[in-house]
C-alpha cells in the first residue's frame, strides 16, 4: 500500500522518486530519510534534500520531484528525453482550491514581499492567497464587478458575463512601485496599487484600433514599461477557437510606456500572439504564438532592435511564457500537437516545456489526458501551475 513509486529509465539507474501524500509525508520519510517537507498554505511540499541529486543523465540532472496538487499526475522528462520513461500511476490528493463557483487561474503573480500567488479568475476578480488560515481574498476588480449583480452571483456561465464583468488574464507586478498590471481580455490594460481595490483602466486602444482580446503581459522591471498582446482584433476571447479555425492573423504586440503613458504597436499582423516574457537581459521579448505552436522573440535593443525572429517550434499550443531561474523560459501548453502516425490517443500528454535561452527544449511536463495548463511559474525552487479550465492551482517542487 505504499504511496511511493519510482520512475526508471530503460537501462539506467532509478531516475527519480515520485511521492503522493494523503495527510503526512510518512512515505518519503520511510523511503528517503534525507527528504524533508514543509507546509505551504494547504499544500504539503518537499524541500531540498541533504543527499546528492537522485539522478544524472547525460550530464543533466533530473531535478524535478513531482508533487502536483489536485487531479494532475505530472512527470518530468529531463534533457535526455529521447530515452523511454516508465511512470507508475499514482493518485494525487494535494491542491490549492479556488473559491466555490470560480475557475480558471490563468496567470499567477507574486508581489515584492513574496506574498501570493495572485490570480485572475472566471468572475472577473483578481484573488490573493493569504495563507491557509485566511484563504483567498478579493484583491482587485474592474469597476463593473461591484455595480452589476450578475458579476457577484453565479447566474450564467462566465462566457456570458465576462464581457461585462471582465476576465483578467496575464498578471505581473512592478516590484518597485508595488503596482499590479492586468491584461483584461475585454477591458484592456489595467493597473491597481499595492493595496488593491478597483483597478484603473490604462488603455483600451492603440493606433486608433480598439483592443479586442488583451491576453499576455510582462514588465521590464528597470523601466517599468509593460509589454502585452492583443490576440486578435477580429475575435474576442469567448470566440478564441475561431481565431484558430480561421487562421486569423490580426494580433498585435504592444508596449505601454510607463513615462509617457502611451501605447505603441510593436508588431502587427500576428497569428494568435499569447504569452509574453521579457528576457533575463532585457534585450528582447519572448512571445508565444498559440496557433503556429511557436515562440518568437522581438528585439528591444542592440543591432537587431525591432527584428522579430523564430525562437522555437513547440510541441503543443502555447499559452503563457515565463522566465525560469536559469536563464530560460517555461512555456505552458494548452494542448499537445498531434503526433504523426499516431492511431490511438495517449494516456498522458505534454502540458509544459522549458526552453533554454537559445530556444532549445530541455525539460517537459506531462499530465493525465484532459488536463491543460495556462502557466508554469517558477519561484524559489517551486513550480506554480495555473490553468484556464481547472478550479485549483497546482504546485511542484524542484530538488536542486
Amino acid at each position: 500500500n505504499s504511496l511511493c513509486k519510482h520512475v526508471k529509465k530503460k537501462n539506467t539507474t532509478p531516475c527519480a522518486m515520485i511521492c503522493a501524500f494523503k495527510s503526512r509525508a510518512t512515505c518519503c520519510e520511510r523511503t528517503h530519510a534525507n527528504l524533508s517537507y514543509e507546509t505551504t498554505g494547504s499544500a504539503l511540499v518537499l524541500t531540498k534534500p541533504t543527499a546528492p541529486p537522485l539522478m544524472v543523465c547525460g550530464g543533466a540532472m533530473s531535478r524535478w520531484l513531482v508533487l502536483l496538487v489536485g487531479l494532475l499526475t505530472i512527470s518530468l522528462v529531463p534533457s535526455c528525453a529521447a530515452a523511454e520513461v516508465k511512470i507508475s500511476p499514482t493518485e494525487w490528493s494535494l491542491r490549492l482550491p479556488l473559491p466555490d463557483g470560480v475557475t480558471g487561474a490563468e496567470s499567477l503573480a507574486f508581489d515584492a514581499l513574496g506574498q501570493g500567488p495572485y490570480t485572475g479568475v472566471s468572475d472577473g476578480r483578481v484573488l490573493k492567497w493569504d495563507g491557509s488560515a485566511v484563504g483567498w481574498t478579493t484583491f482587485a476588480h474592474h469597476a463593473n464587478y461591484r455595480k452589476l449583480p450578475m458579476c457577484t452571483v453565479a447566474m450564467a456561465p462566465s462566457e456570458e458575463t465576462e464581457g461585462l464583468c471582465g476576465r483578467p488574464l496575464g498578471l505581473a507586478f512592478h516590484l518597485e512601485s508595488g503596482d499590479l498590471y492586468m491584461a483584461d481580455a475585454y477591458n484592456g490594460l489595467m493597473r491597481v496599487g499595492p493595496d488593491g481595490g478597483e483597478a484603473e483602466v490604462l488603455a483600451t486602444a492603440a493606433d486608433g484600433v480598439q483592443f479586442n482580446f488583451v491576453n499576455g503581459l510582462d514588465i521590464d522591471q528597470v523601466t517599468g514599461d509593460v509589454y502585452f498582446t492583443d490576440s486578435s482584433v477580429t475575435y474576442p476571447r469567448r470566440f478564441n477557437t475561431e481565431i484558430m479555425m480561421n487562421a486569423d492573423a490580426t494580433g498585435r504586440l504592444l508596449k505601454y510606456d510607463a513615462r509617457t503613458k502611451q501605447v505603441t504597436v510593436l508588431k502587427y499582423g500576428l497569428p494568435y500572439p499569447n504569452g509574453v516574457a521579457v528576457s533575463h537581459d532585457r534585450m528582447h521579448i519572448v512571445v508565444a504564438h498559440t496557433l503556429p505552436c511557436q515562440a518568437y522573440r522581438y528585439y528591444l535593443q542592440g543591432p537587431k532592435a525591432g527584428h522579430y525572429e523564430l525562437l522555437a517550434d513547440l510541441p503543443g499550443y502555447p499559452d503563457n511564457v515565463r522566465r525560469d531561474e536559469n536563464g530560460g523560459y517555461w512555456v505552458a501548453l494548452n494542448q499537445e500537437r498531434g503526433r504523426p502516425g499516431a492511431t490511438t490517443r495517449p494516456v498522458r500528454h505534454l502540458v509544459g516545456v522549458r526552453l533554454d535561452g537559445n530556444g532549445v527544449e530541455v525539460e517537459e511536463l506531462n499530465a493525465a489526458k484532459g488536463v491543460t495548463l495556462s502557466e508554469v511559474a517558477e519561484r524559489k525552487g517551486k513550480l506554480w501551475l495555473g490553468s484556464i479550465e481547472l478550479d485549483y492551482i497546482g504546485l511542484l517542487v524542484a530538488l536542486y
